[in-house]
């Protein structure tokens, strides 16, 4: 497989053929995976609080992204142009604020809350562009349900809902940037010379943490395994399934994406949500979906994963079918790229 080629969705796919009916099993699976990856990931990092906190688990974290996605994107660093650096310097930023705010979240509000709130950035840009009834209709009802979660009662955590929103911030963010790091560079350079930014600014927090709380093998395999299960497993799988399945069909699987994370929660961390709080959950992962479905093709930001990753999305110089328009943005004229969470 070419570097050109890597990752693009396979054609049958994007325009949903009979090679993509017949392979959409395996791109269900692979999408099964990927999310359980990914909340897995924050699961174990999870695990590792008591240890050396969430500063430390995303230190290690970040180390072990950045390793991952500069050996796949193999950016040319000495060729870029300060009008490339400045954005991808933004995107290693937002990249690592935004790690730092979800875990943090998940430490004091739980993983599947922490998860609902981050998940409300690439819902309020996919809605923001948008003058569409149904989209306002989608956006009151997400609102409604951020009221239910984060409605005054004595244990309400108010520090955790805000890190959780700040989350959702940089999410969205981290998706405006790419589209802009795409524009400028090609395939996978941008997004990991970005990943490795963030890497290297987290090695005096990482050290200094780490020297002040010397950690257990056990609690750096858990941030380690973090890392690998939120960063390289997902990468993988989502391409893989993007070339199986149609992107809006990917796009609408990416929003059980709170579901998972609440069910991750439960099952590896024994934490519980009240049944107003799953239906809270349920309602933003219908409101995204609705909004994906009912989509046609108005323009919105490209497909990044819970992780962080800014999936590949292929040019072509023709303006897309309907079902090539990815669950955050279509795919005409974009250039391939990949990057985090």
């Amino acid at each position: 497989m070419t570097r050109s080629t890597q990752g693009l969705p396979h054609p049958e796919a994007v325009h949903g053929g009979p090679g993509a009916r017949s392979s959409r099993p395996a791109g269900v699976a692979l999408m099964c995976a990927s999310g359980l990856a990914n909340q897995t990931g924050a699961a174990t990092g999870a695990l590792a609080f008591p240890a050396i906190g969430p500063a430390g688990v995303v230190a290690v974290r970040q180390w072990v992204a950045g390793l991952v996605l500069l050996a796949v994107g193999r950016p040319r660093l000495r060729s870029f142009t300060w009008r490339q650096w400045w954005p991808v310097l933004c995107l290693a930023m937002v990249f690592a604020t935004m790690n730092l705010t979800l875990y943090t979240a998940i430490d004091r509000i739980g993983l599947g809350l922490a998860v609902t709130l981050e998940f409300l950035g690439p819902l309020a840009v996919a809605l923001a562009a948008s003058r569409r009834l149904v989209d306002l209709l989608c956006a009151l009802v997400a609102g409604a349900a951020v009221v239910v979660l984060t409605r005054p009662e004595p244990t309400t955590d108010y520090t955790g809902i805000a890190f959780g929103l700040v989350a959702a911030v940089c999410w969205a963010s981290y998706i405006l940037l790419n589209r802009l790091v795409g524009a400028r560079l090609p395939g996978a350079e941008g997004s990991a010379a970005a990943a490795g930014v963030s890497a290297l600014l987290y090695l005096p927090i990482g050290i200094t943490v780490l020297a002040h709380h010397p950690p257990s093998l056990r609690a750096l395999g858990y941030a380690a395994v973090a890392g690998v299960l939120s960063s390289a497993v997902p990468l993988l799988a989502d391409l893989l399934a993007l070339r199986r399945v149609p992107a809006r069909f990917f796009g609408v699987f990416m929003s059980v994406n709170p579901v998972l994370a609440a069910l991750v929660g439960l099952v590896v961390l024994g934490q519980t949500l009240r049944g107003i709080e799953w239906l809270a959950v349920c309602a933003i992962v219908v409101a995204n979906a609705v909004s994906i479905l009912t989509a046609g093709r108005r323009p919105v930001p490209p497909p990044v994963a819970r992780g962080g990753t800014a999936l590949p999305v292929p040019a072509t110089p023709r303006a897309p079918a309907a079902d090539s328009t990815t669950p955050h943005g279509p795919q005409a004229g974009a250039p391939a790229r990949c990057d985090a969470g």
